[in-house]
C-alpha cells in the first residue's frame, strides 16, 4: 500500500473511533463512579440520533443546533431514570455486588423498553438525510466533510470531559467517589447530588454521540445495542474508570478495526472486535492504558 493509502486508511479508523470513545465515555462515567454497568446506554444513543433526524426533517432545525437539545434532553431523561430506578436499588441493595447485579438486570429492562418505544413512535424503518456529505480533500485523500465534523466534535466533547475531570473542583469530587467512596463521602462529598448529575451526564453525552451519528449514517430503533457492545470493549481496553484510557482505546479500536477489515473481510468486524476484548480480559484485565500501582 502507497503512503496515502495508509493515511486515508488510519484517518477512517480514527475517525470511527472518535465516536467510539465519545460513547465510551458517558457509560465509563457511570460504571466508574456508580457502578452501574448500563446495557442501554445504546438506546438513549438511540434517541439522539432520533431527536435530531426529526427535527431535521421535520423542522428543518440544523443538526449542530440540536447538539445542546439533545444533551440537555438526554440529561434530563438521566436525572428521572436515576431517580426511579437507580437511586431506590442504591438505599435498598445490602451490597455493592447485589447493586451492581440489580443495576444491570435494570439496565436490561430499560434496553428494550427505550427499543420498543422508539419502534413505536417511529417504525423500524431506517431513516436519514443529508448534511455536509460533500468530500472534503485531506492530504491528498478525501472525506465526506460531515465524518470530518463528527471527529472533531467527538474529540472536543470527549477532551472537554476530560479536562473538567481533572482541573475542576467538580471533578475532583467525581474522581475521588471514583477511586474511594468510603474516603469522598468522609470528606464532605455529596453523593446524593453527584450521582444523579453524572449519570444524567452520562446520558447527555450519548445524546450527543446519537446526534453526530446522524450526521453521517442511516439510524433506526435497533441501532443501539451494538454500540453499547463496543462501548464496552473501548473501557475494557482502557481500563474501567479511566476517562483517558476510555479515549485511546476507542481510537486503538477504530483503527485496528479499519486495518483489519481492509486486510481481512468487512463481515469479520465483529469478530475481530470481540477478539481483542476477550484477549485484553485474559493478557491485561485492567486495561491496556492504565497504569499499576
Amino acid at each position: 500500500m502507497s503512503p496515502g493509502a495508509w493515511f486515508e486508511l488510519i484517518a477512517s479508523g480514527l475517525i470511527t473511533g472518535g465516536i467510539y470513545a465519545l460513547i465510551a465515555l458517558g457509560l465509563n462515567l457511570q460504571y466508574g463512579l456508580m457502578r452501574v454497568l448500563n446495557i442501554a446506554h445504546g438506546e438513549f444513543l438511540m434517541l439522539g440520533a432520533f431527536l435530531t433526524w426529526a427535527a431535521q426533517t421535520s423542522l428543518g432545525i440544523s443538526p449542530l443546533l440540536m447538539i445542546p437539545v439533545s444533551f440537555a434532553v438526554l440529561m434530563a431523561v438521566g436525572l428521572v431514570v436515576h431517580r426511579l430506578a437507580f437511586r431506590r436499588l442504591t438505599r435498598t441493595s445490602p451490597t455493592l455486588d447485589i447493586f451492581e447485579a440489580r443495576g444491570l438486570m435494570v439496565s436490561f429492562g430499560l434496553m428494550f423498553l427505550v427499543q420498543n418505544f422508539a419502534q413505536m413512535v417511529w417504525g423500524g424503518d431506517l431513516r436519514g438525510y443529508d448534511y455536509m456529505a460533500d468530500p472534503v480533500p485531506v492530504a491528498g485523500a478525501q472525506f465526506a466533510g460531515n465524518k470530518l465534523l463528527l471527529f472533531g466534535l467527538a474529540l472536543a466533547f470527549s477532551a472537554a470531559l476530560i479536562v473538567v475531570l481533572r482541573r475542576t473542583l467538580l471533578g475532583k469530587g467525581v474522581r475521588a467517589l471514583m477511586q474511594s467512596p468510603t474516603g469522598a463521602r468522609l470528606v464532605g462529598i455529596d453523593t446524593e447530588r453527584l450521582h444523579p448529575l453524572m449519570f444524567g451526564v452520562g446520558l447527555g453525552l450519548s445524546g450527543v454521540a446519537g446526534c453526530l451519528l446522524s450526521m453521517s449514517y442511516t439510524i433506526s430503533p435497533s441501532m443501539g445495542e451494538p454500540y453499547t457492545v463496543t462501548a464496552l470493549i473501548v473501557i475494557t481496553l482502557g481500563g474501567f474508570g479511566s476517562m483517558a484510557g476510555a479515549l485511546a482505546g476507542g481510537l486503538a479500536l477504530g483503527v485496528v478495526e479499519a486495518i483489519g477489515m481492509h486486510f481481512t473481510n468487512p463481515s469479520l468486524k465483529s469478530l475481530l472486535s470481540y477478539g481483542i476484548f476477550i484477549a485484553v480480559l485474559l493478557w491485561k484485565p485492567n486495561g491496556l492504558f492504565t497504569r499499576t500501582r
